[in-house]
């Protein structure tokens, strides 16, 4: 009755964990460019009692064999890359990429982190930032007399100065894909990192490379399905009840068994 018990813990555990990563998604339902994961679990080790294909006394052969698992562990968060839904805002300096391209933002250390949010800002010197304040790779910088923004679906950004009827390039917009990008590392405020589970980026113009092309105007939401959602927020809820009542029943088997009198 021991073992039952420590194996409906185990899966109480990954439940739990599994109510955890649900919530998160929840939580993010509208945090732009946010991807949903998945939690994903793997059976622990099995004690056998009996290998199938043991010969018996008699000659014959086991057809099958007796083993008892020892629960379940969780072993992966697998980020889903779907794109979701594109919102309209009007504002120039929004911009929704539409394909597998992550934008390219500078951390304060220096290094290179990526991002699928396009919520740009611009800041006093005319810098193009995140909404942490963190510059936009390669470096764009707006005149301050521009009276306008154009970011094309190429990525190539025009502006229009104060008195001038011609358009003037300002920056190139470049974005990067990796092979395997559940590999990438989240650190928070939208920032994804590259790992050695990721692959070395490929780095091109939005339209080449495979890389998606550039919408203005437009942010992506959240891909996470609140339906879908409290769909499995039901079903863990139901397999915690399920492994929590297993130990109950365990208990209640190991008191019989501590209560028999000779």
């Amino acid at each position: 009755m021991i073992k039952a018990m420590r194996t409906a813990a185990t899966g109480m555990v990954a439940q739990q964990m599994n109510v955890d990563n649900i919530a998160n998604n929840l939580a993010n339902v509208n945090t732009t460019g946010f991807k949903k994961s998945k939690i994903e679990f793997q059976d622990i080790l099995y004690q056998k009692y009996r290998k199938a294909g043991t010969a018996t006394a008699v000659g014959s052969i086991v057809p099958n064999e007796l083993s008892i698992g020892y629960g379940t562990r969780a072993v992966a968060t697998n980020r889903m890359f779907t794109i979701g839904n594109l919102q309209l805002t009007g504002n120039p300096l929004d911009i929704a990429i539409a394909g597998d391209g992550f934008l390219q933002i500078q951390h304060p250390d220096g290094s290179t982190v990526y991002s699928r949010d396009g919520a740009l800002k611009i800041t006093g010197d005319g810098s193009v930032v995140t909404s942490e304040g963190y510059k936009l790779l390669p470096e764009i910088t707006i005149p301050e007399d521009a009276t306008s923004v154009s970011i094309g679906s190429d990525g190539a950004v025009q502006v229009l100065q104060y008195g001038s009827d011609t358009p003037t390039d300002v920056g190139q917009i470049e974005l990067a894909r990796f092979i395997n990008p559940s590999g990438l590392e989240a650190i928070g405020r939208n920032l994804l990192v590259q790992t050695g589970a990721s692959g070395d980026p490929i780095i091109d113009i939005p339209s080449q490379s495979g890389l998606g092309t550039i919408d203005q105007g437009y942010l992506e939401m959240s891909n996470v399905d609140v339906v879908d959602e409290m769909v499995n927020m039901i079903v863990a809820q139901r397999a915690y009840e399920m492994n929590s009542k297993a130990i109950t029943t365990a208990d209640d088997m190991s008191q019989i068994a501590n209560n028999l009198k000779r």
